[in-house]
């Protein structure tokens, strides 16, 4: 039976320390303040935002919210992350996405500041991460590192397999564990014999973005398997991109969904807020 990676409890871990961080920096007069662009009126990015401000609320942070109706002109935005980006009061703010049609995304993430781009998903900011240079790092995938790391799970000489290859998720957790010195596959739709590739890993993690994708045949015995996928299932609840049912008997260790790398996206996003404001003052 495989130990479970709970993000939930490594989460609050993350969540105390950025807490008592908080409160030091306010003790020496810099602000700590996150601001969210949201455009649109999509349910999911609004119920996401929501819960980013509560735990920025938990943890002593002040957060503001820029909301915009779908229709709201590119210009009208780049002028916002201009402003954002000038405003000493803002330790940092992201782009809620997916933005609407019509409006070009990667125009607007190179517009933020390195140092405010919480998310880290600034064609500069990934530049700096994909050569080694200190960066804000991307939510989700240092928090599958963090994940690793605080429950002991040494990454050093692993053979890794990240499943998908997304500008979001797979390409930077692959620079993230090159960086633990693991060895890295990077696989995607247009792998040939993927249930193959992917027994080779003792660290295995799918970020496919397919419901329910990867059974055991995937699964080296022992391997420590991440899962990153999350999925509204049929009656209710959420499931991953593993059918942890079948895959949890072969692995070691192995994320659940929920509770396994969603808390730690939103938890990271708290730590590289704290850290912009470290930095700026």
């Amino acid at each position: 039976m495989a130990k479970i990676l709970d993000g939930k409890a490594v989460a609050a871990e993350v969540r105390s320390e950025v807490a008592a961080e908080v409160a030091r920096l306010k003790d020496r007069g810099i602000p700590v303040r996150l601001d969210v662009i949201l455009v649109g009126d999509d349910p999911a990015s609004a119920t996401y935002v929501r819960m980013k401000q509560k735990d920025c609320d938990e943890v002593g942070i002040e957060s503001h919210s820029h909301r915009f109706e779908a229709d709201a002109p590119q210009e009208e935005l780049a002028a916002l992350v201009e402003q954002l980006n000038g405003d000493s009061a803002v330790s940092g703010f992201f782009i809620q996405l997916p933005l609407p049609e019509g409006l070009d995304p990667l125009a607007l993430l190179s517009e933020i500041e390195p140092a405010k781009d919480v998310d880290g998903l600034s064609p500069l900011s990934v530049g700096r991460l994909s050569i080694g240079l200190p960066s804000l790092l991307p939510c989700t995938p240092h928090g599958v590192i963090q994940l690793l790391r605080r429950n002991g799970v040494e990454i050093e000489g692993k053979e890794a397999v990240v499943i998908g290859r997304s500008n979001l998720v797979g390409k930077p957790l692959a620079q993230l564990l090159l960086r633990e010195n693991a060895t890295v596959t990077v696989c995607h739709s247009r792998t040939q014999n993927l249930p193959e590739v992917a027994r080779r890993a003792e660290l295995l993690v799918v970020a496919a973005g397919r419901r329910e994708f990867v059974g055991a045949e995937y699964v080296r015995e022992g391997a420590i398997v991440v899962d990153v996928g999350i999925h509204a299932r049929e009656g209710g609840g959420l499931v991953g991109d593993v059918r942890f049912d079948e895959v949890e008997p072969v692995a070691s260790w192995i994320s659940p969904v929920p509770g396994g790398v969603g808390p730690m996206t939103r938890a990271m996003l708290l730590y590289n807020t704290v850290q912009a404001s470290r930095a700026a003052g």
